[in-house]
């Protein structure tokens, strides 16, 4: 049992955080992203051990993204010269959908190609599309888009694969449930988007 401990407690730990992590996604708290610091923190001291090199560089940028996040949903950036305002849900602008595709196959490529070319990486296809894919859903998630949904049940339902086949069986496990929280997700974030926007109109039309 000790030794079991020992060769599992981050992928434990990091699974027990990542549960937590998308239950507040879920519900758009706030809290996500201190609860994703951590998780984070600890993920690249796991992924380096397993060789996934591409999910560990990627934890630096995630752990700063957590940061822009918790501004972004608490404060948000300021508009006209007004107050600044809480982020709400709303749909990722179509103007940035081409721009943001292309960015992340250049990101695959890229980080393929520096996986092959500097690391063991056995698996350097599904560990750079999912890194750069995921790249782009933080992003998203940061700017409270509905469609980041879309983003990570595509991600995780590759890492549930990918984990499996590197032995993490708790995180790989935890990415299968993911799966089927983001997809509730979506739904549970379209009706609170409608209810946000409901609002903002009855306080409108009583201004006016």
């Amino acid at each position: 049992m000790v030794d079991f401990i020992e060769n599992y407690w981050l992928d434990i730990t990091t699974t027990v955080l990542g549960l937590a992590y998308i239950l507040l996604e879920y519900r758009a708290s706030v809290w996500m992203w201190i609860v994703g610091f951590a998780m984070e923190a600890l993920g690249i001291v796991l992924y380096y051990q397993k060789g996934l090199y591409a999910d560990c560089a990627m934890e630096g940028y995630y752990l700063a993204m957590t940061v822009y996040g918790l501004w972004r949903w608490v404060r948000g950036p300021r508009k006209g010269g007004g107050e600044p305002k809480a982020a709400v849900i709303s749909h990722f602008p179509r103007r940035l959908v081409a721009r943001w595709l292309a960015i992340m196959v250049g990101l695959w490529a890229a980080i393929w190609w520096l996986l092959v070319t500097f690391t063991n990486s056995n698996v350097p296809v599904a560990d750079s599309f999912t890194t750069a894919l995921s790249l782009v859903g933080i992003w998203a998630l940061a700017h409270k888009y509905l469609e980041q949904w879309f983003i990570w049940i595509a991600v995780d339902a590759v890492s549930s694969v990918l984990y499996f086949s590197k032995d993490i069986p708790f995180k790989a496990s935890l990415y299968a449930l993911y799966v089927v929280i983001a997809i509730m997700g979506y739904f549970k974030w379209r009706r609170m988007m409608a209810a946000e926007k409901g609002a903002a109109t009855a306080a409108a039309s009583q201004v006016g």
